[in-house]
């Protein structure tokens, strides 16, 4: 295989070797599935033709568009359920590295919490919260909380004593070494646990939608499966993948922003932008001088 262009934009020729033979197993395994299922080999009631789930696609996306509302109010189930997840999560996170104490009182409950199946807690979470949105929202933060909380603990945690040696040398206090020092160590493990938790999100929200609900990508495939509509309700899967798909790679883009030292190319061009920013303060200062 080719290697990687040194630019920091690949060209075409690498973009098509790369994916190229991944594209072409994927349309022979297309090609297979369709032959199986007519030529009578796997039957429509178990796994539809791919012909069908496409056609099925266009359907729901394109022509009758009954996706939609689905799509979106999932997708706010998730988003909204793990914004407050992750800020309970993060708020205790910081507490619990902050002080001893607090963390002794605060780790048996987020165990409990991570031991109890998601699932189990569902017809509690929705005898409170009722059959709207809120109770999606609630089993979406209760699912998404854990992996948040454990990772940013841990990250936070870590200490590299030659380093707060240094800031203490400095005339660094403790809240300007934990801002600016355990902080920014702890946030590659920060973001791994965010973009856990976003897309257990998304799973608690849908498993509260087959519970019950009125609403949802999770409701619509229930439909679906119910009439034997095996094409759309593969297709309803499918719509279930791309939300996930696009809550994890948001969280990606903002970790490849906002972490940016830890990819050299990223490194690189921050640098070379902070140094055009300098240089065109201090040329402004030198004018107005």
């Amino acid at each position: 295989m080719m290697d990687p262009p040194k630019s920091n934009r690949p060209n075409a020729l690498w973009l098509m070797s790369r994916f190229a033979p991944h594209l072409a197993l994927f349309g022979v395994l297309i090609i297979i599935w369709e032959l199986l299922v007519r030529t009578g080999v796997i039957t429509t009631i178990m796994i539809p033709k791919p012909s069908s789930i496409g056609a099925s696609i266009i359907d729901l996306y394109f022509v009758s568009g009954t996706i939609w509302p689905h799509f979106f109010i999932t997708l706010t189930e998730a988003v909204l359920g793990f914004c407050i997840g992750a800020a309970i999560a993060i708020a205790l996170a910081v507490g619990s590295s902050l002080s001893d104490p607090f963390r002794r009182y605060v780790m048996p409950y987020a165990i409990v919490m991570n031991v109890t199946p998601g699932i189990a807690l569902t017809p509690v979470i929705i005898a409170w919260f009722g059959f709207g949105m809120g109770s999606k929202i609630a089993l979406a933060a209760v699912i998404s909380f854990f992996p948040i909380f454990v990772n940013t603990l841990t990250g936070l945690m870590q200490v590299d004593n030659e380093r707060e040696e240094l800031f203490t040398s400095l005339g660094a206090n403790r809240f300007q070494i934990f801002t600016r020092l355990r902080v920014p160590a702890a946030l590659p493990l920060l973001f791994a646990g965010l973009k856990i938790g976003l897309t257990t999100a998304l799973i608690g929200a849908v498993v509260a939608e087959f519970a019950q609900a009125t609403a949802g990508v999770g409701v619509l495939m229930n439909r679906f499966s119910f009439q034997l509509n095996m094409g759309a309700s593969l297709a309803t899967l499918l719509s279930m993948t791309l939300i996930g798909l696009i809550l994890f790679y948001s969280m990606e883009f903002l970790d490849d922003r906002l972490v940016f030292w830890r990819r050299e190319e990223r490194r690189e061009a921050v640098s070379r932008k902070r140094a055009r920013a300098w240089k065109r303060r201090a040329e402004t200062s030198g004018r107005t001088r």
